[in-house]
């Protein structure tokens, strides 16, 4: 570099730093450093769950986002408190949780799910609110659109509508195809109604029926698969929910009892005994979610950050279920498989 461009370059920057414009930090590999958390700020987000609290957070898909917050330099007990607030499978605790944690005025809400994201809308209009895998958040009313949210949420979308012709599609390459199917749903859950739309509409062109199963309840989850055999169901497609979620061996064990092929959308179910999992990576999602907490707390407005879309994606197959139900996995969908339990 010449002399005098040296000197004009060196001016400007003393010229920008009086005038109070903060002169970006390059990294050793050229790149801008992120400006610095504040000294002796400690951030507060809050995180409501639809279903209990897991065993181990580091073990569940929640992890995921504690070690992208530490990666980002949020440290817990240092910097970083989180609120966790689980509501046990019980959609009807999710208003009374999601106005606390408006109450204490929290810096950033996660939500977890449709049912989640649901109840923080209704609890405020004004803390930031991050959804993790939300299926329809467009069709749901939480943002005008995923390239402008244009209100106080912004976060991930998981695309598990869409996906649901590919579960039924799974479903049938492994099962002599049945008469009817039926989708195990919530029906206070926008994205379940969702999904039984799309699943009909795909069953349609194979000429199959769908049978709607509905369940608010553990209970109610016996019930549906009562109904299910009565009315000779030959495999099951479960919609994503919490409640699910928080019952899956009990589902699995009932699938497995009456002979029902199943599927769902993610990992969890099959390594419980649901025959197959496919959808995204949940780890990846809320490691991405705190990405976006992230740019929250440095002054990101959440109706200016754009709602991304899953990018990892996985297969798991459930191969003691498929042997309990006497079913051959094609062999190019156990090739495909990112993981198959024997």
């Amino acid at each position: 570099m010449n002399k005098n461009r040296y000197l004009r370059i060196n001016g400007l920057r003393r010229k920008l730093l009086f005038a109070g414009v903060a002169w970006p930090v390059l990294s050793r590999a050229g790149g801008v450093r992120a400006q610095a958390n504040p000294p002796g700020k400690i951030w507060r987000v809050g995180i409501l769950v639809q279903r209990a609290r897991p065993v181990s957070i580091d073990a569940d898909a929640f992890g995921a986002f504690v070690r992208g917050m530490r990666d980002l330099g949020y440290v817990e007990g240092k910097n970083l408190v989180i609120e966790w607030r689980f509501a046990d499978g019980k959609a009807d605790l999710l208003p009374a949780l999601a106005e606390e944690l408006a109450r204490i005025k929290v810096d950033v809400i996660v939500a977890t799910s449709t049912p989640t994201t649901s109840a923080l809308q209704k609890a405020t209009t004004t803390i930031p609110i991050v959804m993790g895998p939300i299926a329809d958040p467009v069709g749901s009313g939480f943002i005008k659109s995923l390239a402008r949210p244009g209100g106080n949420i912004t976060g991930l979308t998981n695309m598990l509508v869409d996906l649901s012709a590919k579960h039924l599609e799974l479903l049938l390459s492994v099962t002599p195809k049945p008469a009817r199917v039926a989708v195990l749903l919530q029906p206070d859950n926008a994205s379940n109604i969702d999904t039984l739309k799309v699943v009909q509409l795909a069953a349609k062109r194979t000429g199959i029926s769908v049978l709607s199963a509905q369940a608010r309840t553990r209970q109610d989850i016996e019930n549906a698969f009562s109904r299910i055999v009565r009315e000779k169901s030959g495999a099951v497609l479960l919609a994503q929910d919490g409640l699910f979620i928080e019952n899956r061996r009990m589902i699995s064990d009932l699938a497995t009892k009456h002979r029902l092929p199943s599927i769902g959308a993610i990992r969890e179910l099959a390594e419980d005994g649901i025959l197959i999992s496919y959808g995204p990576s949940f780890s990846d999602i809320y490691r991405r979610v705190a990405i976006h907490v992230d740019k929250i707390l440095k002054g990101a407005k959440p109706a200016d950050l754009p709602v991304e879309q899953p990018i990892v994606f996985e297969l798991v197959i459930n191969g003691k279920t498929a042997n309990a139900l006497s079913l051959k996995i094609p062999q190019a969908l156990l090739i495909s498989a990112n993981k198959v339990i024997e």
